[in-house]
């Protein structure tokens, strides 16, 4: 794309907007604005009070004379949705799933992580040190959908479509057809190695050809710089290869975190694959499990604090 990857906000359709937050790792997520007639639509909110005020303090160019009247949740992550607090009196807009999914990890859970003494302390500062969690009060959904709702935002529609359990448990993308500009939370790590903690792939897979088949010229990601369909073609292309991959060695009886190192390894040897090169491929582990758990009901995945731990163990020793 011709926008330059830096922090802040730039227009990449006509009064659609897109957020972005270098480097798109681990919580520097990327937001949209869609500006209308008299009123603006909000697609996340960001990890902290902090990022997320320094945005919104940004957009006021913009929404000065078109506040913000709704919020998108594309999904419940809280990089996607922790800020939501500061937009005061806005209509809160998320998937039936997402609304659910959001009160199962509240910022209190996070501040006592990133607190803890011990290794689990360090651990998820490792990931998640950048931010504060202390102060946030979790502002959900006030209004919630399945499958497909459009929204009229001063004379423009923003086509909300569904399309997990993907990445989580209730994924949604917003389309915007008179800009040709899509935004598509995480469903789209651009840069970075997606990372399938619901599942099944085979649903991601899918929504990767449902985006490549809308008429679009720019596509913001949840993560990285912006892109168009190429950079979806490559998420899908990673996704088929895990999926193949991993349900091999499942089926010959491998242990889904050998698998994983074998995997990755595999990836770090061949520079010819476009994704060999991305960044936290740890979470190839997250990925192959998740394989797993679509392919047999009672395989058993590792709690949270294990997750995490196995990525780190893989990007500090890819060589297993």
């Amino acid at each position: 794309m011709s926008i330059d990857y830096t922090l802040g906000l730039h227009e990449v359709g006509d009064n659609s907007y897109a957020y972005l937050q270098p480097d798109g790792g681990w919580g520097y997520s990327n937001a949209g604005l869609i500006v209308g007639d008299g009123v603006s639509l909000l697609v996340d909110t960001l990890f902290d009070l902090r990022l997320t005020a320094s945005m919104l303090d940004s957009m006021s160019v913009a929404t000065r004379s078109a506040p913000i009247a709704t919020v998108v949740n594309t999904h419940a992550n809280g990089d996607h949705c922790y800020g939501n607090q500061l937009v005061t009196g806005a209509e809160v807009v998320a998937s039936s799933a997402t609304a659910h999914e959001m009160m199962e990890v509240p910022p209190s859970m996070l501040a006592a992580l990133n607190n803890a003494p011990g290794e689990i302390g360090e651990l998820f500062r490792q990931f998640f040190g950048d931010f504060e969690f202390n102060g946030i009060d979790l502002a959900p959904p006030t209004r919630t959908f399945d499958g497909r709702l459009d929204i009229e935002v001063g004379g423009r529609v923003v086509e909300l479509i569904e399309v997990g359990p993907a990445h989580t448990q209730g994924d949604t993308i917003a389309y915007v057809a008179d800009s040709k500009t899509l935004y598509t939370g995480d469903i789209l790590f651009i840069g970075g190695t997606p990372i399938v903690w619901a599942g099944p792939l085979d649903n991601w897979i899918a929504a990767c050809d449902l985006m490549s088949e809308l008429d679009i010229d720019v596509v913001v990601p949840g993560h990285g710089p912006l892109t168009d369909k190429a950079g979806i073609a490559r998420v899908r292309d990673y996704l088929s290869f895990v999926l193949s991959e991993a349900t091999l060695r499942h089926d010959a009886g491998m242990d889904a975190f050998d698998a994983a190192r074998e995997i990755a390894r595999d990836i770090l040897g061949d520079s010819s694959r476009s994704f060999a090169q991305w960044k936290e491929f740890g979470r190839i582990s997250v990925n192959v499990d998740t394989v797993y758990r679509s392919i047999d009901a009672t395989h058993k995945s590792p709690d949270v604090i294990e997750q995490f731990r196995r990525m780190a163990k893989i990007e500090l020793h890819p060589e297993g």
